[in-house]
């Protein structure tokens, strides 16, 4: 399942050090300029994406559902944090 998800898991080392228990971070999904261009294109011409359109972009893309979810919502955010 990790496989699948885009996201590379960090060292056993350092996922203790953040004091969670039994829990592993994941790294940050570097995108490609390619993907970002894209993502940032979707955007502009709509700020939210229903179930069909993410799950048609993230195939394309090569990432996973819930990566174009947070990428949303965090571009959301951005969004909001810029006005």
């Amino acid at each position: 399942a990790d496989e699948s998800s885009g996201y590379e898991s960090e060292s056993a080392e350092r996922a203790g050090a953040g004091g969670s228990r039994g829990r592993q971070r994941r790294a940050r999904t570097a995108f490609t300029s390619e993907q970002v261009s894209r993502l940032e294109k979707t955007f502009q011409r709509q700020k939210y994406l229903g179930a069909t359109e993410r799950r048609k972009l993230a195939a394309a893309l090569q990432l996973s559902e819930i990566q174009i979810k947070t990428w949303f919502q965090n571009r959301r955010m951005k969004l909001k944090r810029q006005i």
